[in-house]
């Protein structure tokens, strides 16, 4: 793990493609999942579409990034980390505004999701800073 943390460190441009298949991943979960089992999770379709679209404009985002950006790739690593940040504030405050009908495994599937995410934002501000 600790190898792996150091690849993303000296090659900064890989959190981006880490970043894009996490929310890539998370698009696919919860559009075809989630979604498909709304009943099950406890939140409408319509709410589960909106988090699966914001997740794959991260994703392109993000992907675009690593291939496009070459020079001050920080600010942009800054926009995602931000933008991150700011998703798991709408997904917490989504567990609260639908306390009374999402259901356990929903909220277990969206604060696991809010722990992963963290994680990654951690290794971005890592980066960020470790990269002078």
């Amino acid at each position: 793990m600790k190898e792996s943390i150091l690849q993303l460190i000296i090659k900064p441009k890989n959190i981006f493609l880490l970043d894009g298949f996490g929310a890539l991943l998370t698009t696919l979960l919860i559009f075809f999942v989630l979604r498909t089992f709304n009943d099950f999770f406890g939140l409408s379709k319509n709410t589960l579409e909106f988090l699966a679209a914001l997740a794959l404009v991260f994703s392109i985002y993000s992907v675009s990034c690593y291939f496009l950006v070459n020079n001050n790739w920080k600010t942009f690593l800054k926009i995602i980390c931000t933008a991150n940040i700011l998703y798991c504030v709408l997904t917490f405050g989504i567990i609260l505004y639908y306390f009374q009908s999402i259901s356990v495994s929903g909220i277990a599937y969206f604060i696991g999701e809010i722990i992963v995410i963290c994680g990654i934002v951690f290794l971005e501000i890592r980066i960020i800073e470790t990269r002078k």
